[in-house]
């Protein structure tokens, strides 16, 4: 049952993912943002940014004995949200910083990908529950290397 439920929960951020866009895939026609669009995108950004550091906390605090299907869903599904935010709004930044949003999305949604498949490998339930959690700290560390040094000050 653990190792049912552990699966679908890798399927689950997979299937979230999925249906993430590639952030290159939507580049705007113009360049030229007008400067109320650029701080709007920008308060919109850091917030969608703040959100995924918020998940990411709360699944990095998950251990062996509280992790469970709903709570890796949920976080997932929210960060899967934020990342779409992010995604729509980088068009209306300017172009260094676009690229470095589009690169810090890019990379973190890889990570988030990786850590799906991670849970996948595991063996047995007790092997899938510390390797999620494993995992799971790893996308801490992926989120800290990617999205928490962007600039939102």
């Amino acid at each position: 049952m653990r190792s049912a439920l552990l699966a679908i929960a890798a399927v689950t951020i997979a299937l979230a993912l999925g249906a993430c866009g590639d952030s290159s895939d939507e580049t705007p026609a113009s360049t030229g943002a007008s400067t109320g669009d650029a701080a709007a995108a920008q308060t919109t950004v850091c917030n969608a940014r703040d959100d995924i550091g918020k998940q990411v906390d709360e699944l990095k605090s998950l251990t062996p004995a509280t992790v469970s299907r709903g709570a890796v869903t949920e976080s997932i599904a929210a960060i899967t949200k934020d990342l779409d935010t992010i995604s729509n709004a980088q068009g209306s930044l300017s172009g260094e910083r676009r690229s470095e949003l589009e690169a810090a999305n890019k990379e973190f949604k890889a990570a988030v990908k990786e850590t799906a498949a991670q849970v996948v490998t595991s063996v047995t339930a007790s092997d899938a529950k510390a390797s999620l959690v494993s995992a799971l700290q790893q996308l801490g560390t992926s989120y800290q290397e990617t999205f928490a040094s962007l600039d939102c000050g």
